[in-house]
């Protein structure tokens, strides 16, 4: 089956779910367009997510999608949170801030019971996961509803055990995506492979439709993709510098710079490995840092620094989320990307 019939879109192109830089205008613009457009709900209240939704369904007959990360939420650990915000300690007197005033709290919330009254109400033609699935009683519900049901795989591992729990398509997420990873059976990130390694590999070793994510920028890396046997296209950066998006700008001007070229996976500012460019913070505590929380718990005692160097015109201390090709960024309506990106198929 073609991921057109699957999701009953014109275009086997997905846009990445990017909490942070986007919302529903951008998933609509690329639905419309005839690809899939996704929105990103795990940083959403309830509010706000029933509000997208209202937006989305009322805006476009067309499919989309809802993402929904599926992690454990951690134990909070204070003597873990301590020895974390002692290493952001020379950051904090730098920019004035009170240790004492920054709260503690996670950011981001894994699908729930809640998320699942709004999925039963408003009946999105897909759900994706990220970190895996959720609970199989809230997803026996979203299956119920008759959505498709998509998960990242970062591994073969992974891919198999999603295809053992009936996923309609697996997305194969290369090592050069931007943001979070989707790994979620391991934390060894020696397991993880770049794109072109990762997609054969995968088709080979389930039976679901598989989408290649990761390094895609343009029409050409679409066929590559679709060379090796993806039924489709996930593309996350490439649609940041559009219109739509909400990327700020101290991010769109790091997208548009040389300093695009250098990204790394990152745990410091959610406690995840993430990709984005490299800045400040990651250069000096190292990207990958053993005192940051487990995710998502790094995300508040960071998150005053971010705000205060931004209102100084610095992004040292932001998550500049990109994947290593950021050569396809245009700045440009989404609706006509996707049509530059669909002579690729």
């Amino acid at each position: 089956m073609t991921l057109q019939t699957l999701f009953g879109i014109e275009l086997p192109i997905i846009q990445a779910p990017m909490a942070g830089v986007q919302g529903s205008e951008l998933a609509l613009a690329v639905s419309k367009a005839g690809g899939l457009g996704s929105l990103p709900c795990a940083m959403l209240s309830q509010d706000a997510l029933r509000a997208e939704l209202e937006t989305l369904t009322a805006g476009t007959a067309k499919p989309f999608n809802v993402n929904f990360f599926a992690h454990q939420p951690p134990e909070p650990d204070d003597a873990r949170e301590q020895v974390w915000r002692d290493a952001l300690a020379p950051y904090y007197s730098e920019y004035g801030i009170d240790p004492e005033s920054v709260p503690a709290g996670a950011g981001r919330t894994p699908f729930n019971e809640d998320a699942a009254d709004l999925v039963e109400r408003y009946k999105p033609a897909v759900v994706s996961f990220h970190f895996g699935l959720p609970d199989p009683a809230l997803l026996a519900r979203v299956k119920a509803t008759g959505a498709k049901i998509v998960s990242t795989a970062t591994t073969v591992e992974e891919a198999i055990w999603l295809d053992e729990r009936g996923v309609d398509a697996i997305i194969a997420q290369g090592l050069e995506a931007g943001g979070h990873r989707g790994i979620f059976l391991t934390r060894d990130l020696s397991t993880q492979m770049g794109t072109l390694a990762l997609l054969p590999q995968v088709i080979r070793a389930v039976g679901c439709p598989v989408i290649a994510a990761g390094g895609i920028a343009d029409a050409a890396g679409i066929r590559a993709a679709m060379e090796l046997g993806a039924a489709g296209v996930q593309l996350g950066t490439a649609f940041m510098l559009c219109p739509e998006a909400t990327t700020r700008p101290i991010h769109r001007e790091a997208l548009k710079s040389p300093q695009a070229r250098h990204t790394a996976l990152t745990n410091l500012f959610s406690g995840g490995p993430a990709r984005g460019i490299v800045n400040r913070v990651m250069r000096e505590l190292g990207p990958i840092s053993s005192v940051a929380p487990a995710f998502p718990l790094a995300t508040s005692a960071i998150a005053p620094l971010r705000a205060k160097a931004e209102a100084a015109g610095s992004g040292d201390f932001s998550p500049l989320w990109s994947g290593q090709n950021a050569s396809g960024c245009r700045e440009i309506p989404a609706g006509e990307l996707v049509r530059q990106l669909a002579a690729g198929v």
